[in-house]
Parts: C-alpha cells; structure tokens; sequence
C-alpha cells in the first residue's frame, strides 16, 4: 500500500507539472494570474512559455524516474523541489497576490514534503527488504 500511495503522489506530482506546462503555452496570460503574477506585454508571454517548457523538462524528468522507480532520486528530487514553491509563493506575495495564490504554493511545499516522507518510508522498507 506504502509504495501504491508514493507511486500515486508521484504521478500526481508529475502530471501536475505536465499540465502547467501545456497551460503556460496555450494561455500565458491565464497562466501568470494562477501563478500570482500578471503579465505586462507580449514579451512576458514569451517567459510564461520559456517557464513552461522548463516544467515540461521536470514532468518528464519525474514521469521517467517514477517509471524506473528510482525512489531514491525521487526524494531528492521532492526536496530540492520545495525550492520552486517556495520562490514562487515569495513573489506571488510580492506582486500582492491573493492569499489563496500564496496559500497554493505554500500547500505545493507541504504536498512535496508529505511524497518525500512517503519515499523515504519505501526506501527503507526496500533496504530492510534487501538486508534480509
């Protein structure tokens, strides 16, 4: 059940960052205000989807980890991750966001922290597996 439960919050984690990939391409400007910024020219756009094929690059990233079920990068990977939620509620905040927006980001870091203990949790069960 401990490994149904990572491999689901993995996929989730991937397909998330899937979606706002395809989103940041299809509607910069819709995508910015989920985000908590607003975009001020074309020329922003073009960093919406600069963002977005950089998301994309981490969908796949983790969609091909949690395929080869590498849960040990993928811990990694949940913790290093923190670092783009938490940027991301600073500068919602920043630009005035509503607090729902920051809220978001703050429940991205709580979410990566809950897949990483889950993680962890299936890869000492596989060391202990091993051991014996």
């Amino acid at each position: 059940m401990l490994k149904i439960t990572g491999f689901v919050l993995v996929l989730l984690m991937a397909l998330l960052q899937a979606f706002y990939a395809f989103y940041a391409f299809v509607d910069p400007t819709a995508f910015a205000e989920i985000r908590g910024t607003e975009l001020f020219s074309s020329q922003d756009a073009d960093w919406v989807r600069i963002y977005g094929s950089r998301t994309l690059f981490v969908a796949l990233i983790i969609g091909v980890l949690l395929y080869l079920r590498n849960y040990t990068l993928l811990i990694f990977a949940a913790l290093i991750g923190m670092v783009m939620p938490a940027a991301d509620a600073w500068l919602a905040f920043q630009a005035n966001a509503a607090d729902v927006v920051v809220g978001k980001h703050l429940a991205t870091i709580l979410y990566l922290g809950v897949t990483c203990s889950v993680l962890v949790a299936i890869r000492r069960r596989e060391s202990r597996a091993l051991a014996k």
